[in-house]
């Protein structure tokens, strides 16, 4: 009896826990898990720009390719990719 109850007690806190990773159908935790370094500047459509934040510490730059719609994570260290930011492009920047 004893064992059923610790058991079904652990169930319900691991079920808790890993509803706790969303919040009103937010991801908490980084988006990007590879970063690109190429230069695919005019294969752009959008650009945004995720500030780091208590459940992802390094900024994301995710982009939205034109014809594909495909969103891929571009290297925030990469030459282009600060180009981009510092000009502050209207066409493409869109912060969230």
């Amino acid at each position: 009896m004893f064992f059923n109850v610790i058991v079904t007690l652990l169930v319900i806190l691991k079920l808790h826990k890993g509803c706790s990773l969303t919040v009103q159908g937010m991801n908490l935790r980084c988006l990007c898990i590879t970063k690109e370094r190429a230069l695919i500047g005019r294969l752009i459509g959008a650009v945004e720009v995720n500030l780091a934040s208590s459940y992802c510490t390094e900024v994301e730059i995710i982009a939205t390719l034109v014809k594909s719609e495909k969103k891929i994570c571009l290297d925030p260290e990469a030459s282009w990719v600060k180009k981009v930011i510092q000009n502050n492009n209207k066409k493409y920047l869109v912060q969230i």
